[in-house]
């Protein structure tokens, strides 16, 4: 189903999912702006494009994009970020809140030990982004009495990792899962759906550079997955493009597991 005439805002948009997600809203005819903290960061994990940024790739495919580099820890950013793109193109239909990551090393990722500015981060990166971004952007969709939010949780958030490592990530991503189900609740009255998207392991750059320092995506456990291989970016787009379509216009308050079926098997 086409988006033309609406507009998006992705965020965590310079590389992997979130590039993914600009090129296809992009495909299907949105007006897409793509915000990030670093958008250097697909060259430091090996992604190549075909321009200099995504915003520029998808120009260049004929689409109109927006570049804002920003860091949306900060509340002020976020309030600004939908005011840019109110300015640019004068409305905002769409808002995935894709900014995240784990990024606490694994050997002090264990409730017992993770730090407490490790603690911190991972709740601002996974979890304050996502809401201050859209308390930011709900203004505006509630003025159109229309409006789509994606939150990208986490197959971490439903399960627990050997050892308990990687805890703080899962407990933000669990926090957003929730956030999700609140948010549907409150905006449904004013038009807008709220929806989570929760993958599993989705071979990107940074998977691909980091598997084996941190032992997540080897070969050797691909057989884990019932569905045979590792997801791919491009899996998770179109399962977005289900979230912010009509195709799932009576779909609100729920967490989509995008995993190849890891999350039927025991923990």
């Amino acid at each position: 189903m086409r988006l033309d005439g609406q507009t998006a805002i992705v965020t965590g948009a310079a590389r992997g999912l979130g590039r993914a997600f600009a090129h296809h809203l992009a495909g299907l005819g949105a007006n897409v702006v793509v915000t990030d903290l670093d958008f250097a960061q697909a060259s430091a994990f090996g992604e190549e494009l075909s321009a200099e940024t995504v915003a520029e790739e998808i120009e260049q495919l004929g689409g109109s994009a927006q570049r804002i580099e920003t860091d949306l820890t900060k509340p002020a950013s976020a309030r600004a970020l939908v005011e840019a793109c109110l300015d640019r193109f004068g409305r905002l239909d769409i808002l995935v809140n894709n900014a995240g990551g784990n990024l606490v090393p694994v050997e002090r990722s264990s409730p017992s030990c993770v730090l407490e500015e490790d603690a911190w981060a991972a709740m601002d990166l996974n979890f304050m982004t996502a809401l201050q971004c859209s308390q930011a952007a709900i203004p505006a969709m509630k003025a159109r009495g229309k409006g789509v939010i994606v939150n990208m949780s986490s197959a971490s958030a439903r399960f627990i990792s050997a050892g308990g490592s990687s805890a703080l990530y899962g407990a933000a991503k669990a926090a957003l899962t929730h956030l999700t189900r609140s948010m549907a609740l409150e905006l449904g009255p004013h038009g807008i759906r709220v929806n989570a998207m929760a993958p599993g392991l989705i071979w990107t750059s940074r998977v691909k550079a980091q598997s084996e320092a941190r032992g997540i995506g080897r070969a050797a456990d691909v057989g884990r997955v019932p569905l045979g291989r590792y997801g791919t970016p491009e899996d998770c787009a179109l399962v977005l493009e289900f979230l912010v379509t009509d195709l799932s216009r009576y779909v609100t308050g729920q967490c989509i597991s995008v995993c190849g079926g890891t999350q039927l098997t025991a923990a």
